[in-house]
């Protein structure tokens, strides 16, 4: 059983629900936060065994506690949950684990919220849903299950000695299918990449992490979604994403997934203008990054070479728009392709048509009900582990003056 009235639960143990506690804690708010699994469980079992993060260590953490290990190296995804639990530990976060929430609804003449849980009922005045954007493994229903091919999500891939025996498509263009393709490929298999519309930026430029470069050109302030941020960003801890390079180290690239018929996967004829766009996006924020080191007058080393690309490769010179899934021996597909969210337990008038949430940073119109951890909450780094904490900060000081207009008696 869990304690059945609270003043702030926090549904969700990942790094948005232990950012939140520490914010609510700061402020004196009575709170529990309650997490279905183990605390950060989706960077434990729901990732690949060699993945590691997107951005550095320096950047990809809580402000008061560093990582252990080279700044600028990047962290398993075990490691990331270790310091999640550790940081839970540091700050004494009331979090109550195998809790899994089942239903929110308002209570008539009350101004809480009830909470069914799997471990009982709980009256809350305040919901934060801190259950991040990456809930439901999306694939798209292009190639039937009575396909002779084995179809998994990116977050149901492991390894390559997982797989059947054969060749392996990997469908996505951002930093999971890139990865993937890339581990596949060096494991000797045979290698087919999809990829679709993405910004190809460096991961370093002129000494500098792109993470750094993104913070000092104001591109993690952005508010809304810009054009590159829908086409999704390829970039990866494992170094910079160069499709042409993947494609000289064997990798066969192939255009955006279209259609199945009778065994022959096909896919748009828009290869190499994807692969120019992806490029000419990499030579913008190159651009971008020269004029900030003249203007600031910075002594940056000069990198030339960055601008130096491989050989445009044949097979984008001459790509496939169809593929004989068994006659190139293709016997696993690796959808990369993106998640949805799930708020069915959620029965509170917040959502569009879409079903996605209604909010202004974070804030709903249902009185004392919040979101943290979205993408775009409050700015581009909405969804990243430091943006997170901040937006946390937010999201608690909401919570704070609500509580003191709902106590003062005048």
């Amino acid at each position: 059983m869990i304690k059945n009235e609270v003043d702030t639960l926090v549904i969700g143990g990942g790094q948005s629900g232990i950012a939140m506690s520490e914010h609510l804690s700061k402020h004196d708010i009575d709170h529990l936060v309650v997490e279905k699994n183990r605390i950060a469980e989706a960077w434990r079992s729901q990732r690949w065994d060699f993945l590691v993060t997107n951005g550095p260590r320096w950047n990809d953490r809580f402000p008061s506690l560093k990582m252990s290990g080279e700044p600028d190296g990047f962290v398993h995804h075990d490691d990331l949950a270790d310091y999640f639990e550790a940081y839970a530990d540091k700050i004494n976060a009331p979090i109550q684990t195998n809790v899994e929430v089942t239903h929110v609804s308002e209570v008539e003449g009350d101004a809480r919220y009830q909470v069914k849980t799997s471990k009982g009922q709980v009256l809350a005045k305040s919901i934060v849903v801190a259950t991040g954007p990456f809930q439901h493994p999306v694939i798209p229903p292009v190639i039937p299950t009575t396909a002779n091919v084995e179809q998994l999500h990116s977050q149901q891939y492991k390894n390559p000695d997982q797989l059947l025996d054969g060749a392996v498509l990997v469908i996505g263009s951002c930093a999971s299918g890139v990865q993937i393709a890339k581990e596949l490929n060096e494991s000797g298999r045979s290698v087919y990449l999809s990829i679709g519309p993405h910004v190809r930026p460096p991961r370093r430029y002129r000494g500098k992490d792109i993470i750094w470069w993104m913070g000092v050109l104001g591109i993690w302030n952005d508010t809304e979604p810009t054009e590159e941020v829908v086409k999704g960003f390829a970039v990866s801890g494992t170094g910079t994403v160069d499709f042409r390079q993947l494609a000289h180290d064997g990798i066969t690239l192939l255009g955006m997934t279209d259609n199945y018929q009778n065994g022959t996967l096909h896919f748009s004829d828009d290869l190499a203008a994807t692969i120019d766009e992806g490029e000419q996006d990499y030579y913008k924020l190159l651009d971008a990054a020269d004029k900030f080191i003249e203007d600031n007058g910075l002594d940056f080393p000069e990198e030339p070479e960055a601008r130096n690309l491989p050989d445009m490769p044949e097979c984008v010179t001459n790509p496939l728009t169809a593929l004989h899934l068994k006659e190139a021996n293709i016997t696993s597909i690796i959808w990369a392709t993106g998640f949805k969210n799930d708020y069915s337990w959620l029965d509170l008038d917040i959502f569009d048509e879409d079903g996605k949430p209604k909010h202004y940073q974070g804030v709903t119109d249902a009185r004392g009900v919040y979101f943290l951890g979205l993408p775009f909450l409050t700015c581009r780094g909405s969804s990243f582990i430091w943006g997170v904490w901040h937006d946390a900060s937010h999201i608690a000081h909401k919570i704070k003056v609500q509580n003191h207009y709902d106590t003062y008696d005048g």
